[in-house]
């Protein structure tokens, strides 16, 4: 006996519509939970580093703006926290030498945070590394010449970012404590971000003039996290003093 099953055009348009919907939805969520991976390594390659195993690193990312860079290094000196890890954008050290140079001489460490703006996921190898070139160059003019860190200008990197990254003789830094200030929380916000934070984190604060809140939350910060018993260490220190947590990449 045969069976045969009809079926009309409206109702399979409303089939393909719904699997296709699906299979969207289903991708959308998929990257997204692949942009939110804290951190990335390739099976024994290099790899990228977003925690310690002990005290705090408090990293900054400045990629533009004039006014809040200051605010922020006036708080850090008057609360005398000697060690932080600043990422610059190339571009932006260019433009504001008497804030890089304030920077050095408060003792922070300066890691790059790319030369402009520019996703390294969407972008060919060789413009990840004419950005990298770039950066180091414009660096290399104002005397910094010993940096060993970077970090992803948006944050978005893959196993091309971390392999060319090494061949720069960069390690790749992510986050394990994202603050969210740049997206103007409010300050009992950002500061119930960072109340998570444990040893060996690695917290991400922004000094550039879209963080309008990070400056007047920084105290509390700081306040809360020594409160906890926890020193602040550079990103190079946290690595030199213990052994850094990293993910594979799929």
């Amino acid at each position: 006996m045969n069976f045969f099953v009809v079926l009309n055009g409206k109702r399979m348009k409303q089939i393909v519509l719904i699997i296709v919907s699906a299979f969207f939805t289903a991708w959308i969520v998929y990257m997204e939970n692949l942009v939110q991976v804290p951190v990335f390594s390739t099976k024994e390659g290099p790899k990228a580093v977003y925690k310690g195993e002990k005290d705090i690193a408090l990293t900054f990312n400045i990629g533009w703006g004039d006014e809040k860079a200051a605010p922020i290094l006036d708080v850090l000196e008057k609360e005398n926290v000697k060690s932080a890890t600043f990422f610059l954008s190339g571009a932006w050290a260019e433009r504001h030498p008497d804030l890089v140079e304030r920077i050095v001489k408060q003792g922070f460490e300066i890691g790059i945070l790319g030369y402009g703006y520019e996703d390294y996921t969407s972008i060919e190898d060789t413009e990840i590394r004419k950005d990298l070139a770039k950066a180091q160059t414009a660096f290399g003019k104002l005397n910094i010449k010993k940096i060993t860190l970077i970090r992803a200008p948006t944050g978005h990197f893959d196993k091309r970012t971390l392999k060319i990254a090494e061949r720069f003789g960069f390690t790749v830094v992510h986050w394990s404590i994202d603050s969210e200030d740049w997206t103007n929380p409010g300050v009992k916000k950002i500061l119930t971000n960072i109340n998570k934070a444990a040893p060996g984190d690695i917290v991400l604060l922004h000094a550039s003039d879209s963080a309008k809140q990070t400056a007047k939350a920084l105290p509390d910060i700081i306040k809360g996290l020594k409160g906890k018993g926890l020193n602040f260490v550079t990103v190079s220190e946290m690595i030199a003093n213990g052994k850094a947590k990293s993910e594979e990449v799929r």
